[in-house]
């Protein structure tokens, strides 16, 4: 399976931080926001990524993040000249998703929880064992906001709604989904919506017709964090800066997760937390070298 993330878009929400700068390079705590996306990917082992941005940002995460081989991981880029749509991530992204099977997750979402790693082992197999599209559904108080889905009394998912004005459930699509390679053609078959956008709520509505879209429910033990506003991006920061100063453990800190991986080494591990030495960022990733942590 490859993995895709969108980091496009004005972040208009976020102005006038956004203005000379993409919403997914800001900061959450103590790493930029890409972090986070990114570890979900290597969390679920994926080790080939697109990186789709656009064409005044690209070069920017190409600076920040390179070619991937500092983690044991492959990184690609991709423009996005206009914001069409989710969807239109797995047109620009066909003929790097090639034969594969595909996760998709947007750039702004932060993602933690016991059992993460088992959670998107269990879709990644799902996917590439038996076809189809997994998306996740999370319980919020306002759905406006979000693809909605419903369900019926035996808990089955009858119907996904984009932003609806009268949400049918309160449970919202998180930008994590899971598809098998015909989401290529699907995103091409599907018309852009009122708004002049390609929706992903069309793709899995197009799945889910076919009887071929599972829907996760998240609970309550894991966090779903959209970091798209101030408030957002604020909370996120303050949820991240708890977990790590209560736990000693960190969130995303992607060398720790190649390391465990068996991606990259102790020397590698020592190399780059040498190099930021200077931060707690640095010191947690020579204290995993070490085997204290």
């Amino acid at each position: 399976m490859k993995g895709i993330i969108l980091a496009g878009g004005l972040g208009s929400r976020l102005f006038p931080s956004t203005l000379a700068v993409s919403k997914q390079l800001l900061p959450i705590f103590d790493k930029p926001m890409i972090y986070y996306p990114l570890s979900v990917l290597m969390l679920a082992g994926i080790r080939e990524v697109l990186l789709i941005s656009t064409p005044q940002d690209i070069g920017q995460y190409e600076r920040l993040l390179g070619n991937g081989s500092q983690w044991g991981i492959s990184i690609e880029y991709c423009i996005q000249t206009q914001p069409r749509g989710l969807a239109e991530a797995f047109i620009l992204g066909e003929d790097f998703i090639a034969d594969d099977s595909v996760c998709l997750i947007l750039g702004d979402n932060v993602f933690y929880g016991m059992g993460m790693s088992a959670l998107l082992e269990k879709a990644k197999s799902s996917i590439q064992n038996e076809g189809g599209g997994c998306i996740f559904a999370y319980p919020v108080s306002d759905a406006t906001s979000f693809g909605v889905v419903e369900f019926d009394k035996n808990g089955k998912a009858i119907s996904i709604e984009e932003k609806p004005a009268n949400p049918k459930s309160n449970y919202a699509v998180p930008g994590l989904y899971f598809y098998d390679n015909t989401v290529c053609s699907v995103a091409k078959s599907i018309t852009p919506s009122p708004r002049g956008e390609l929706e992903i709520t069309a793709v899995n509505n197009a799945y889910l017709n076919q009887g071929e879209l599972q829907v996760v429910n998240l609970g309550r033990g894991m966090a779903w964090l959209d970091t798209g506003t101030p408030q957002g991006l604020l909370s996120a920061a303050s949820f991240v800066e708890a977990v790590q100063s209560r736990q000693g453990l960190y969130v995303a800190c992607l060398e720790e997760i190649s390391f465990y991986n068996g991606w990259i080494g102790k020397d590698a591990m020592i190399k780059i937390g040498t190099r930021m030495k200077s931060t707690e960022y640095g010191q947690y990733i020579l204290s995993i070298a070490r085997g204290a942590v």
